[in-house]
């Protein structure tokens, strides 16, 4: 699977998300690696959602991890909490922040 692939699938998923519960200014980047290397950010700004292929330099977090472990964590097939433990996810910013992002992903 190609970036471009990968990247239009969380899209769909994720432009599905209902963000009313979340009343928080947020901004997340992914940077995904292995076969579907690439960047992308998720950004939650006055109740609106967008998501694009770019780098987002005024992030709260950052996340970094395989295609796969993006995509299991997405279905509820692995807990966030859990890839992070056992190193399938690095987190690098806001905890806090990055903990509101299984809102998204639910």
């Amino acid at each position: 699977m190609t970036f471009a692939e990968f990247f239009a699938k969380v899209r769909e998923k994720l432009s599905q998300a209902d963000v009313s519960a979340i009343h928080e200014n947020v901004a997340y980047q992914f940077n995904i690696t292995g076969e579907a290397a690439g960047t992308f950010y998720v950004e939650l700004k006055n109740g609106k959602l967008s998501i694009e292929p770019y780098d987002y330099h005024d992030r709260d977090a950052c996340f970094t991890c395989s295609a796969e472990t993006l995509v299991k964590i997405a279905a509820g097939q692995l807990d966030p909490v859990a890839a992070f433990t056992f190193r399938k996810l690095k987190i690098d910013g806001s905890i806090e922040k990055a903990l509101l992002l299984k809102k998204l992903m639910s």
